[in-house]
This record gives C-alpha cells, structure tokens and sequence, in this order.
C-alpha cells in the first residue's frame, strides 16, 4: 500500500474523531492473505481514555450474518439440510404461516424455505407499520424484557415465536432485510443437536483460533470490550449502553438467544481469520472449513430479477445480495471504488468488512456507533485503500 494512502488512512481516521463522528476504530487491510496495513487510534473508553487496540473486541452486529451463513454451509456440504426444505421441517413456528395483503392476513402460496432465509426474500423483516413488522418487534421486545430475567427467550423457542406472526410478502417474491439469519442459527441448533454457539466454536471459531470470538465473554476479556457511542444531536457523543435486538449489551453472560444475526462479538484479527478463509476457498493453515465449490456458491448473488429491485430500491445501486452478505455485480454503477465479485457486508455499529477475489484484498473496520452501518467514513477508507492497491 503506497504511504500517501496509508497517511490519508489516518488522516481521514482522525478528523472523523476530531469531529465526534466516531470515538475510535481500526482498520486492516490484508493483499494476497498478507497484512499490508494496520492503524487504530481514538478511543475504546472515552471517559476512561483507553485507546483502541489491536485486540480490543468489538460488537459485530449484523457482521454476524456472514459467519451464520458459512454455519449453514457446513451442514449443506454434509448433506444435513439442503436449501429447498421448509423451515417448518425444523421449526413448528413456521407451519400454516399467513401474509399480509391488503390489511388482511392470508395463508402463504408456499413455505419459506432455507434458500429464502438465505437471500432474504423469506418475508421476515425488522420491523415496521404493517403487521410483519408490529409482530416482529413485539417478539424482540419479549427477547428483551426476559433477557436478564430467570426465564429468558431460547434461540428455538424465540424463532418458533417468530415464525406464528405475518410475513410481509409471499416467500421468493421480493427481499428486505430482517430476521432470517435468527431463523438460521435456530436451525443450525436444531439439525446439529448442539447449541449454536457450541456449534461455531467446534466448528468454526477453534479451527480458525478465533479466540475471541463469541456470543459473550468472560470476566477477563471484559475490560477489552470497547464502549458504544451515539450522536447527540449537537454534534457530541454520548455513551450507549442499551440491549439491542435480544442482544445483552454488556456481554457478560452467556445468553440463552443466540443471534444468527447480531450476536457475535470479535476482534479485528478474529476476524480476519474469517476473512482470510473464505478468499482462501474454504481453507485456512490447513485446515479446510468449507471446500472451493461451496465458497464460490456462499459468494454468490442470488436474487431473481424481481427480487433485486427491491434490494436496489434498499439503496445499493451496482450490488446484488445472497447468503447473507451483498455482491458487488456492476462496479461502474455503484457510488464507491470496488471490483466484479467483491462481498462482505456491515453491521449496526459500524463494523465492517469485505473480501474482492479479483484484487486479493481484505478490508476491514471496526468502531462502535449506534445506527452506524456503512458510514461515509468507510466509503471513504475503502475508496482510498482500493484505488492504492488495486
């Protein structure tokens, strides 16, 4: 990477926290499975003043989707599940489901099935005004209020709860983004006949020392969790200490909803690992997780053209999406600098990574800001690193 990118890195890195946009982050970027650059600075504790380090632990949010969906895989290759079969083979929540059309509830034409839930094109939403949506945050606000409780929601038992409300559209139809990944985990547990957590620990997480890594963590490693911030409105931070999606923010227990779609937290070098394992076709130090024709199907966008019109209508004019994670397809129509084929996606924080094959680049961010997602600042970082090194 030349130094006047690496310098320009930085520089944009630190007026985004001169600014208060963010209180801190680090960046990796990783050419042909070697680190060609690292950097942090800000805070991982402001009023604390502990800076960002290399291993401090971040929340991933919905970076969780992408290790949900090389999970799944697993048991694809296995020949445990295959992607046609209905959820409801495996969770009874999802038997008889309705739809909303016009103000009124109507039975499914078919059943979602794992393909959907895959491509988010199963009806399964966050939120919103119509009855999918009321249903879905009633469910996380039940998550939430038995969370630290003595009966707190299971991963089966939430996702059953979820499959008895309304889906927004009829399964295959079109995509927005929601549940699925949840629906996923719960899956995973039920076939695998482990926790899901235990599931990615044996299977994912320890093969690829991912040691930090995790739906919670333990007493020692909590002073490296890094606090989360969020605007004020006055161009201030403010600390941000609240439980999200089913999430216990403080991580320090070991929770009973395990989310497929929120719930891990991770390094940046944990992560990396991750990284380095799908662009390596499956296998990471000899040690082989997926094979070469399941990377290239996990890596792949999905959606029929119907479908992609919504995604596009979501705000992501040159990408596709599939298996939990959006495809650059149209390079020149997207509004950042990119290659055919690169794939990765965000998380509600901040965090971030991607993975370009054609270039044999890794890029990833990580900081901590509530309704983050994919900040200008990372349009930025990425525009920078991409036009330096590819």
């Amino acid at each position: 990477m030349e130094k006047a990118a690496m310098i320009q890195v930085k520089k944009a890195i630190r007026k985004s926290i001169e600014n208060q946009d963010i209180a801190g982050a680090n960046i990796l970027v990783l050419k042909e499975g070697e680190e060609i650059f690292y950097h942090e600075d800000g805070f991982a504790d402001k009023d604390a003043k502990l800076p960002i380090q290399r291993d401090s632990i971040f929340r991933l949010y919905s970076m969780s989707k992408p290790v949900t969906a090389a999970a799944a895989m697993i048991l694809v290759e296995r020949g445990e599940i295959e992607l046609n079969e209905p959820v409801s083979q495996f969770l009874d929540g999802f038997k008889h489901q309705m739809v909303e059309k016009d103000g009124k509830l109507v039975p499914v034409d078919r059943e979602v099935n794992l393909h959907d839930i895959l491509a988010m094109t199963s009806g399964l939403v966050y939120g919103g005004e119509d009855q999918a949506g009321k249903d879905t945050i009633a469910l996380f606000e039940e998550i939430d209020d038995r969370l630290l409780g003595d009966s707190p929601l299971g991963t089966v038992e939430a996702m059953n709860k979820l499959g008895k409300g309304a889906l927004a559209f009829q399964p295959g139809t079109s995509w927005q983004y929601g549940t699925s990944a949840d629906v996923l985990g719960a899956v995973i547990e039920v076939v695998s006949g482990q926790r899901f957590g235990e599931f990615l620990k044996k299977e994912l997480f320890d093969p690829l020392e991912m040691n930090d890594t995790g739906f919670w963590l333990p007493e020692e490693k909590r002073c490296r969790l890094v606090k989360a911030y969020a605007d004020t409105g006055d161009g201030e931070l403010e600390l941000y200490t609240g439980n999200h999606l089913g999430i216990v923010h403080q991580m320090d227990r070991n929770p009973a909803f395990e989310s497929g779609g929120a719930g891990l937290v991770s390094t940046v070098d944990d992560y990396a690992q991750f990284a380095k394992m799908l662009m390596n076709q499956g296998t990471l130090e000899g040690k082989q997780i997926l094979r070469p024709k399941t990377v290239n199907y996990l890596t792949s966008a999905t959606l029929q053209s119907e479908q992609q019109k919504s995604f596009e209508l979501w705000g992501s004019q040159g990408y596709s999406y599939g298996n939990l994670m959006q495809v650059l397809t149209e390079p020149s129509q997207a509004s950042n600098f990119g290659s055919l084929g690169e794939y990765g996606w965000n998380g509600w924080l901040g965090c971030y990574f991607i993975n370009c094959p054609k270039d044999d680049l890794t890029f990833l961010l990580m900081m901590q800001k509530k309704d983050a997602g994919t900040t200008q600042l990372t349009r930025k970082l990425r525009n920078i690193v991409f036009s330096s090194c590819c």
